[in-house]
């Protein structure tokens, strides 16, 4: 690989890092990571001549760096949302869409996506919209199904067919068939004439201001509950398994059986919680489960040693995930108390 490609898909790689690390402050952020997870394809193919194909350099971290920018959403529903129901509904689409993307990565089969689609993120970006100018609690739950039930069925179901069982291309079909664009125009027209004349009319009042910013984190963290948090350590497990699962179906220098990676995570949580105890900076925390990450892949495969730049990542995603849901769990925790 050239230098000036090698630094091309460095700027997008740090930028995909860098940008969702946002979205727990400023929450609609993850449009941006949408829009950037769009187009990098399109912008290495105009600035690089890098095989973008599927055994290119940059695939294997481009799905990766798609559930990472999902994972620390899934993070900021903890921190920010204040309907329980719609926290819920959102944990539900999370994971049941990491379960879908593993599937497919392990059986190789796209209806996997069709059966599993990412309404999570649609149901995230609706969710903040309405709470740029609107109270999320004066909904109730049946508001919140019918609108994340709506975004599955009408948005992602022709959305995930389209692009992964079709294998369609929007600029393609609308070039050999110009009726289709003029219809999605159409389509357009009419739901922005029922969000504006039906829909807005029925909307309570909103908000004085514009809040894109989500309030900041209280100067006293809630009290955690006592004794030893097993369900805090049932879901990181849960979490990290499947994202761990995930990397090893998506990186090639990756080989570990599902059960050892399992075991491997769970001994990485347990050895957080440890950590966790007693105060240890975020930048040694990654540091050492770099380390523990690196041992354990040596001492659980007998097929080599991990490559660093996979290990650092699967290190700085766990180091990541773990600060985050040991910060905000607790803010969920009071938010489900006082309603």
């Amino acid at each position: 690989m050239a230098a000036d490609d090698r630094l091309v898909i460095v700027a997008i790689v740090v930028a995909r890092l860098a940008l969702p690390l946002l979205i727990p402050r400023i929450p609609l952020m993850i449009v941006a990571a949408l829009v950037l997870d769009g187009i990098d394809n399109t912008l290495l193919a105009h600035l690089t001549s890098v095989d973008l194909g599927p055994a290119g350099p940059y695939q294997s971290f481009d799905k990766a760096l798609d559930i990472y920018y999902l994972a620390i959403a899934y993070m900021a529903t903890m921190r920010n949302w204040t309907s329980t129901p719609a926290f819920r509904i959102a944990r539900f689409l999370f994971y049941y869409r990491l379960v879908g993307v593993v599937a497919f990565e392990a059986l190789d089969s796209r209806a996997m996506l069709l059966v599993f689609p990412n309404t999570f993120e649609f149901f995230f970006i609706a969710y903040e919209g309405l709470r740029t100018r609107w109270d999320p609690e004066r909904w109730s739950g049946r508001f919140w199904l019918y609108v994340a039930g709506g975004i599955w069925v009408f948005i992602k179901l022709p959305q995930e067919y389209w692009i992964h069982v079709a294998k369609l291309d929007f600029t393609e079909t609308v070039a050999d068939h110009p009726w289709f664009g003029a219809l999605c125009v159409i389509g357009l027209g009419v739901l922005a004439w029922l969000v504006w004349f039906v829909v807005r009319p029925r909307m309570p009042e909103p908000h004085q201001r514009w809040r894109f910013a989500a309030p900041p984190l209280p100067a006293t963290p809630p009290r955690r509950p006592a004794g030893v948090p097993w369900s805090e350590l049932a879901e990181k497990s849960i979490l990290l398994t499947l994202l761990a699962l995930l990397v090893a179906e998506i990186l090639p220098s990756v080989h570990l059986a599902a059960l050892d990676i399992a075991i491997g995570v769970i001994a990485l949580v347990a050895a957080n919680l440890a950590i966790a105890t007693r105060g240890v900076h975020f930048a040694l925390r990654l540091v050492i489960n770099f380390l523990l990450i690196y041992a354990g892949s040596r001492a659980l495969s007998d097929r080599g040693n991990l490559p660093v730049a996979t290990g650092a990542f699967f290190a700085y995603l766990t180091t990541l995930i773990v600060v985050l849901y040991d910060t905000y769990r607790p803010l969920r925790y009071a938010g489900s108390a006082g309603r």
